[in-house]
């Protein structure tokens, strides 16, 4: 099982990471994009990524923005360094 971090590590994680919030044992961020067929380019990029990482967000698309969440659910649903590592990863997926 994944070590959970503790709220100072994932203080200084979120440092790193512009956008990036912590709340509810989760990482948070909703990136906006020009319009729906956009956002859904996005999530594809996103599937690849987390695919290629063995760790999945949640999804949430409404239009044209897309809200991820990242929590470790073999961790007791906590932030691990597998999510600070993904959050890192889809973080150069673009810049919104």
């Amino acid at each position: 099982m994944p070590a959970v971090l503790s709220s100072r590590q994932i203080q200084e994680a979120l440092a790193d990471l512009p956008g990036w919030t912590h709340a509810h044992a989760k990482l948070l961020r909703t990136y906006h994009f020009k319009d729906f067929a956009a956002a859904l380019v996005f999530i594809n990029q996103v599937g690849a990524l987390a695919e290629s990482h063995g760790h999945h967000p949640e999804i949430h698309n409404i239009w044209n923005k897309v809200g991820l969440s990242l929590t470790t659910h073999d961790a007791g649903n906590q932030v691990t360094e597998k999510d600070v590592a993904l959050a890192r990863a889809l973080s150069s997926l673009v810049s919104s």
